[in-house]
């Protein structure tokens, strides 16, 4: 994967923070927008830019579109992942983001399915 799709894709706290969380699980556009305190317009547009440039997948689960990253990833994607999660230790926002999704993975009625750990990062 070219660098610079890359790093054109990570130079939005929106998208820094789908990306963040997709490491972790992968969710559909409720899900963000729950997390993220986003509508749904600027979720599905952020998805649909990383989705077109190959940095995030999705597939269909009944009546949702479940978002994840992509199980074959570049060498670059793979680094520039683990950079991401090394980086955002210290901020707080991706620390709230994490604390949203842990709520929600506790709480939600969703299959299990839908919650799997990616087991990439």
């Amino acid at each position: 994967m070219d660098l610079i799709r890359i790093y054109q894709c990570f130079c939005d706290r929106t998208r820094l923070r789908i990306l963040h969380l997709l490491a972790r699980s992968p969710l559909c556009v409720c899900h963000f927008q729950d997390i993220l305190g986003e509508p749904q317009v600027k979720v599905s547009k952020h998805l649909s830019y990383l989705r077109s440039r190959g940095m995030v997948t999705a597939t269909r689960h009944q009546n949702w579109m479940i978002y994840s990253l992509p199980n074959k990833r570049s060498r670059e994607l793979e680094a520039n992942l683990k950079c991401l999660q090394d980086c955002v230790q210290s901020d707080s926002m991706f620390a709230r983001d994490l604390r949203k999704l842990a709520r929600l993975c506790q709480n939600c009625c969703e299959p299990a399915s839908v919650f799997a750990t990616n087991k990439r990062l």
